[in-house]
């Protein structure tokens, strides 16, 4: 689950991380009235979606409009809120078809002496979170990792412990952070790693965090990801979710137990598993093919939920076929089998369906679609259901 900026604010100044005062604001007046709430001669005027790279990132119909805006009035925070709001904003991270901005933070200004970056996130190889950090603050951090790796510095931490004093003087020692910088950089960075273990994080990332010119150390940005599969720790961070940065589809997916993330193609996969949804995917596009989404009904899935994952796909109006691949394990053959025919009666087929089945109760399943009414195109194997859908939308 993510959360906006300034949410992710609020929890960080709960949690001992320090950040600037902010406003967030839903209407130009709103911006004009936090500018002044503030009472600084210097604010930020930032779009909130969820996504990275506003700064850089444009409103659709004005190229020249940015979604991060330098204002040093009042009339300046309300003119650039009334730019943002309701318009289209197109980052590296949201794709060409952009979010809608619906909310603005207005925060105020700081005397930046150091640009730096920052992010946890979980090291599946150590088994162990990850404190990263970096010189090249305020840049694209993959185009760090990519081009020059040695520059992120890496620090894995004990989640019972969190990060060591001696950790963190070898981290500024590396980053050149001395004195009260040094002093500063060390109370962030242990409230920020504790706050990764207490929220049940996926990622916390700040970029940039900056040294201030009294040798403060803020973060100046924040983008949170909370893992989904923990939230019921922590179920008032349930509240913070906006429903309105999703896509519907997902949205309602997850509501009926399923995984579902939509692509950019034409295909859509219907399958129980996230290894057999990647493996699905993978070789469709390798014979020629895109998948249209990820859907991933899982071993346990019943008729209901089945018919209801037809029901999304079907949705979609790029989707001009559909491969249904099943292994049969837990959610044996003839469930899906039961949910495709009746799929077919309660939601209708009016596009290609490739269908292959294996595993548990497999040829009882194949059976029941030989014998029903259902226009199925049937595949031995993966590679044949691949090669099956792509010819039935060439």
């Amino acid at each position: 689950m993510k959360i906006h900026e300034f949410q992710a604010k609020q929890l960080f100044r709960e949690a001992g991380v320090p950040v600037l005062e902010g406003v967030v604001a839903r209407t130009a007046a709103e911006a004009k009235q936090a500018f002044e709430k503030l009472g600084q001669p210097l604010a930020v005027v930032k779009a909130q979606i969820h996504a990275g790279g506003r700064g850089k990132g444009h409103i659709a119909d004005n190229p020249e409009q940015r979604g991060v805006v330098l204002v040093r009035s009042a009339d300046e925070a309300e003119a650039a809120a009334a730019a943002l709001l309701g318009k289209t904003l197109i980052t590296i991270q949201t794709g060409p078809e952009g979010q809608t901005v619906n909310q603005v933070f207005v925060e105020q200004g700081c005397d930046i002496a150091r640009e730096l970056y920052m992010g946890i996130v979980l090291d599946r190889a150590a088994a162990r979170p990850v404190l990263m950090v970096s010189t090249e603050g305020g840049v694209e951090i993959e185009k760090v990792a990519e081009e020059t790796p040695e520059l992120i510095l890496k620090e894995h931490f004990d989640p019972a412990v969190g990060i060591e004093a001696f950790q963190v003087r070898k981290l500024c020692k590396k980053l050149g952070i001395s004195g009260p910088a040094a002093r500063s950089a060390g109370k962030f960075m242990a409230a920020l790693c504790r706050f990764y273990v207490e929220k049940d994080c996926a990622m916390a990332e700040i970029n940039p965090v900056v040294i201030d010119s009294e040798g403060r150390m803020l973060a100046l940005d924040a983008k949170i990801t909370f893992d989904d599969n923990a939230l019921f720790r922590n179920k008032e961070l349930l509240e913070l979710r906006d429903l309105n940065e999703e896509d519907p589809a997902e949205v309602r997916a997850a509501d009926s137990g399923l995984s579902y993330v939509k692509l950019d193609g034409n295909i859509a996969c219907l399958v129980n598993g996230a290894g057999l949804a990647m493996s699905t995917m993978d070789i469709i596009k390798y014979h020629g093919g895109e998948p249209a989404n990820f859907l991933d009904v899982g071993g346990g899935a019943n008729t209901e939920q089945v018919t209801e994952a037809f029901r999304i796909l079907l949705a979609d109006p790029n989707c001009k076929a559909v491969l249904v691949n099943i292994f049969g394990g837990i959610a044996r053959c003839t469930t899906i089998a039961t949910a495709l025919i009746e799929a077919s009666k309660t939601v209708g087929f009016n596009v290609p369906l490739v269908v292959r089945l294996e595993g548990t109760e497999v040829e009882e399943g194949r059976q029941m679609l030989a014998d029903s009414d259902v226009d199925v195109i049937t595949a031995v194997d993966l590679t044949d259901a691949a090669k099956k859908v792509v010819a039935a939308i060439a």
